[in-house]
């Protein structure tokens, strides 16, 4: 059987992605002990994937080879297994590969059982996934967040951050979110009904900040220059929980905030947090989520893009602000 897959042909420059990865075919291996292979349905867009497209060595994770197969999280049936626990027809979520078919070692890829019964699976890549786990955690756990509390979320219309308003909200907290454009913010205050939004392609970001009077918590997924304008609008005690780097990811720069000192001056606690440090909550954090989605209070949007063969038009939009919600390639069933 020949499967196809987005091959790493070169180091991307920026988000030029289409001189970078490839599609590729190749015929795919027999099976060894402890793997499991998944005819994919869902492919999940993360922002944070693009860092394992640098030759960087620091990050949280070595960089992904040149020459080998983009990967990321992936959804589907388990069509062949050689690990104890897994069965043909198993619904699972792993680190798998972009490609029709992914084979993984089913320890090492973090793969997990899931329960056919939910309705949308899409689900489970967004608030009953990873996306979930992150926003339910950063906000109630390394942010520390309180009811009664002013919390403020960066990328609020991304996957996480869409996310993350609302489960602040849920936790009896003042949400506001950070967005591009009029459209994301009107859809955090008018459809998710969170307490305000800031515009950050609009003038004067930083009075728009100040309108809302402080933030007791910043759940912060863009670094860069916006850090140094919520910085100086902290409140004394404040907790800043860092997700992510967006802005960093594709300019290839480092967050240096100019205003660091505020750190001090505010006393301010910044930590970061990345969901393997707390993959063993996982099914306690899910059953909370579920509760929630159930109720209908905690939604998502989905970005779907169809074809294994657009899957870079779907990966580009984390970084053009052209989606609202979770990006996910679906392909053919």
């Amino acid at each position: 059987m020949t499967n196809r897959y987005w091959r790493i042909a070169r180091r991307p420059e920026g988000t030029d992605f289409a001189h970078a990865l490839e599609l590729a075919d190749a015929p795919l291996a027999p099976l060894a002990m402890g793997e499991i292979r998944i005819r994919n349905t869902h492919l999940s867009m993360d922002a944070g994937t693009r860092m394992w497209l640098t030759s960087r060595e620091d990050g949280y994770q070595p960089p992904l080879p040149v020459g080998g197969p983009m990967t990321g999280l992936v959804l589907g049936e388990v069509l062949e297994s050689r690990a104890d626990g897994f069965a043909p027809g198993d619904l699972v979520r792993a680190f798998g590969q972009w490609s029709d078919v992914s084979t993984v070692d089913a320890v090492m890829s973090g793969a997990l059982l899931l329960d056919p019964t939910v309705e949308d699976r899409r689900a489970w890549f967004g608030p009953l996934g990873m996306n979930g786990w992150t926003a339910l955690w950063g906000v109630e756990q390394t942010g520390a967040a309180r009811p009664g509390e002013r919390v403020l979320v960066s990328a609020a219309a991304g996957a996480t951050g869409i996310l993350a308003v609302q489960i602040a909200k849920l936790l009896g907290c003042e949400a506001w979110g950070i967005a591009g454009g009029a459209a994301k913010c009107a859809y955090l205050t008018q459809e998710l009904g969170i307490a305000g939004a800031v515009d950050y392609k609009a003038a004067d970001v930083g009075a728009q900040l100040d309108k809302a009077g402080g933030f007791d918590v910043y759940f912060d997924n863009v670094g860069g220059p916006l850090l140094d304008a919520v910085l100086t609008r902290m409140n004394h005690y404040g907790r800043i929980a860092v997700c992510g780097l967006l802005a960093d990811y594709t300019a290839g720069t480092r967050t240096a905030p100019k205003k660091f000192d505020q750190v001090l001056m505010r006393r301010l606690r910044i930590e970061g947090f990345f969901s393997p440090d707390f993959m063993h909550e996982g099914p306690s954090l899910t059953r909370r989520l579920r509760e929630w989605v159930e109720a209908g209070d905690l939604v998502m949007p989905y970005d779907v893009t169809q074809g294994l063969e657009n899957t870079l038009t779907a990966y580009a939009k984390l970084f053009t602000g052209a989606n609202i919600g979770k990006v996910i390639v679906e392909l053919e069933q």
